[in-house]
């Protein structure tokens, strides 16, 4: 927003005003207005007064004002503090790194004997679209099919990038992230930002509450849906969101509504599955069977997430809404002729899935039972956080910041495990690179996954997770200082089941 203010407020609204008549539903919302304006509501003596009066009993201002702060939180910049740091060198880093990965799959391709995309056949539509509501049962063997890359091989890229206009004195860059002089928030910032976990006060999913303070708390909650609006159903998440609730705030704070223009555009997704065979399928449903299948919290979720998935693989607006665009090919359909009707951008989302992409998604199943609702939150949340935890940007809450963020807290508040880490020559980025670039889905229990992202989205920051990766790695550090080996330090870490998030992270921020 800082580039927007020093253009002035009316280059910041018009920006606003362009993107809402772009969206898909500002032709019903002109004819909701349209229709208002000609009812006996609004009076042509005091026309002004009248039409605001009538929105705001019919919910359009409401409506306006969530449009306004959906399109903020979306397109929130920041103005990087230090001058050294080239935002080009991220983009070009960006660029190489896609290069590596479009590589990768043309060579798996090859090696398979496979191409990007074709059509698919009648008969494989056919049975497709039958085992659409049970895809587990759809026979194909993607046996031989591997993922492109796994969160330790992007780290590996994280560690590499070196800066042109950065000196680097007596410092590893291949060790740590210091050599990047990047901003980010110290400790007392961070109390400052997450104030109510910093001041003790009462929070959901802290062992200290009772069933009054529940019942308060969706009392409290029903009346803020009922409302409708984002900022404050955002500002109720910071002391915790029941669970009956919990699939309406992220909704309503998301914008994930759904009507019937969504509807139709999530059909069209998936007619898209049906008539086209991608080979970003195939990784995709093998992602899914290496996660969310083998993990005990999630294995029944694993037809929802094969359509979720393959319709967001084939989403063209992601694409779109994602500032820094990320790399893709233009494929020509297998036995097509070489015309623009059978070129395809590929993958149509732009999103090469890592291995444990899926996880991105599998919480939010525990939310919704319909898949069409499911899609648009965990579209929402992709859009307006996951894909800056694997991005190679300079972002104030890309996962290079991330990263940056938890070395300069443990070398500051535990130096001593800082140190032994060290001295046995293992990065403790490492350790924990897993649990930041999937925001601890799959590593800790479903509800407690879905109390940090209850976080995220209330103080709008992914600098919470950071945090907690800090203060588990002090939670074990006793045992962590008796061991010497990479594999015994991830056997330290191996089961975090047993933490509970709000009271840690409270811990962690009480003055």
């Amino acid at each position: 927003m800082e580039e927007l203010k020093d253009k002035g407020m009316p280059h910041t609204s018009q920006k606003i005003c362009d993107s809402i008549q772009k969206h898909p539903s500002y032709i019903g919302f002109i004819e909701e207005v349209q229709k208002l304006v000609s009812s006996s509501n609004v009076s042509v003596n005091n026309f002004n007064e009248t039409l605001m009066k009538a929105m705001r009993e019919k919910g359009i201002e409401c409506h306006m004002k969530n449009n306004v702060f959906h399109w903020v939180a979306s397109n929130k910049k920041y103005k990087m503090d230090s001058p050294i740091v080239d935002l080009a060198f991220f983009k070009r880093a960006q660029v190489q790194w896609d290069k590596r990965i479009h590589k990768s799959l043309n060579s798996m391709c090859s090696e398979l004997g496979i191409t990007l995309a074709r059509a698919r056949s009648s008969q494989d539509r056919e049975e497709l679209s039958e085992k659409w509501g049970e895809l587990s049962n759809y026979d194909i063997d993607v046996s031989k099919y591997r993922p492109v890359y796994a969160p330790k091989d992007f780290l590996e890229v994280l560690l590499h990038l070196k800066s042109p206009n950065c000196k680097v004195y007596d410092i590893d860059p291949n060790w740590e992230f210091a050599h990047l002089p990047i901003k980010v928030k110290d400790l007392p910032e961070l109390r400052q930002h997450y104030g109510e976990l910093s001041r003790g006060e009462q929070i959901l999913g802290t062992h200290t509450y009772g069933t009054l303070f529940e019942a308060e708390r969706i009392q409290i909650g029903e009346r803020v849906l009922a409302q409708h609006y984002a900022p404050v159903a955002q500002e109720y998440l910071k002391r915790g969101c029941p669970k009956n609730l919990r699939s309406e705030m992220w909704s309503l704070v998301l914008g994930a509504d759904i009507n019937m223009i969504q509807s139709e555009y999530y059909e069209s997704l998936k007619n898209h599955t049906l008539y086209y065979d991608l080979m970003i399928d195939k990784l995709i449903i093998k992602d899914i069977q290496l996660t969310a299948s083998n993990d005990d919290q999630y294995f029944v979720f694993e037809d929802v997430l094969y359509q979720v998935m393959l319709c967001f693989m084939r989403d063209g607006d992601i694409l779109k809404h994602i500032s820094s665009q990320p790399g893709y090919m233009q494929v020509i359909l297998k036995g097509k002729q070489p015309t623009s009707e059978n070129t395809m951008t590929f993958p149509p989302s732009g999103v090469i899935p890592f291995h444990g992409f899926t996880m991105y998604a599998a919480p939010i199943c525990y939310l919704f039972q319909d898949p069409l609702k499911l899609y648009y939150v965990f579209r929402a949340f992709y859009l307006r956080y996951w894909h800056r935890l694997h991005r190679v940007c300079g972002h104030e809450q890309g996962i290079v910041s991330i990263c940056l963020l938890f070395e300069r807290l443990l070398q500051k508040f535990e130096p001593a495990l800082w140190h032994h880490f060290r001295e046995i020559s293992i990065s403790p980025i490492k350790v924990v690179f897993k649990w930041l670039m999937r925001a601890f889905s799959g590593h800790l229990p479903p509800e407690q996954v879905l109390q940090l992202w209850d976080l995220v989205l209330a103080y709008d920051s992914l600098e919470v997770i950071a945090l907690l990766a800090v203060i588990i790695m002090i939670f074990r550090k006793d045992n962590l200082l008796q061991v010497t080996t990479l594999t015994n330090i991830e056997s330290v870490l191996a089961d975090i089941s047993s933490i509970n998030v709000i009271p840690l992270l409270q811990m962690a921020l009480l003055k």
